[in-house]
C-alpha cells in the first residue's frame, strides 16, 4: 500500500472519488445535499487549490499498481493545548468494490507515519453521526470520541 501525493494530472480521479463519497453522505443529513446533479458539474478548483496549500495534501491510495481510493489530510495547530500539532483526516475513501479488505486500516497506519514525520502529536477525524460503518471503522483503528459537532440549517 502506498500513498501517492496527488498532482494536477490526478484531479479528475480525485474529483470522481470525492463525488462518490459526497453522494453517499447525502443519506445521513439534508445538510449534505449536493448542489451538483452529477460529477461532470463538479469543478476541480477546490482540489486544485490544495496543490498550493501547505496545510492540505491530497493523495491517491495505491494498492499494488492500482489506485483504489483517495485521502485528504490537513495539518493544524491548537497553540493553547498541550497536544497542539495535529493531522486531520478530511477525506478517506476506498473504492466500494475494494472495501472490507484492510485497506483503510493500512491507510490509517500510513497516516500515523506521516503525522509522526511531521512532528504531529495527534490525529483527528470526523464522520457523520449516523454513519455506523465509519464510526465502527474509526473505533476499530483506535480513534476515540472526543467531541461532537452540531449543525443547524438556517433555511
Amino acid at each position: 500500500m502506498k500513498l501517492i501525493e496527488a498532482t494536477a494530472e490526478d484531479l479528475d480521479a480525485i474529483v470522481d472519488r470525492w463525488y462518490s463519497l459526497a453522494k453517499s453522505m447525502e443519506a445521513y443529513s439534508e445538510l449534505n445535499e449536493l448542489s451538483y446533479a452529477d460529477v461532470d458539474e463538479v469543478s476541480d478548483d477546490g482540489f486544485r487549490a490544495h496543490l498550493d496549500d501547505e496545510e492540505v495534501t491530497d493523495y491517491l491510495i495505491v494498492h499494488e499498481t492500482e489506485s483504489i481510493g483517495f485521502l485528504t489530510l490537513r495539518e493544524g495547530y491548537h497553540s493553547s493545548r498541550e497536544y497542539s500539532h495535529y493531522l486531520r483526516i478530511v477525506n478517506l475513501a476506498i473504492d466500494e468494490d475494494r472495501r472490507n479488505r484492510g485497506h483503510g486500516s493500512e491507510v490509517v497506519d500510513l497516516v500515523k507515519e506521516i503525522a509522526r514525520d511531521r512532528g504531529c502529536d495527534h490525529l483527528k477525524v470526523s464522520c457523520e453521526w449516523h454513519n455506523k460503518d465509519a464510526r465502527r471503522f474509526y473505533h476499530d483503528t483506535d480513534f476515540r470520541p472526543k467531541q461532537v459537532d452540531y449543525a443547524q440549517s438556517l433555511n
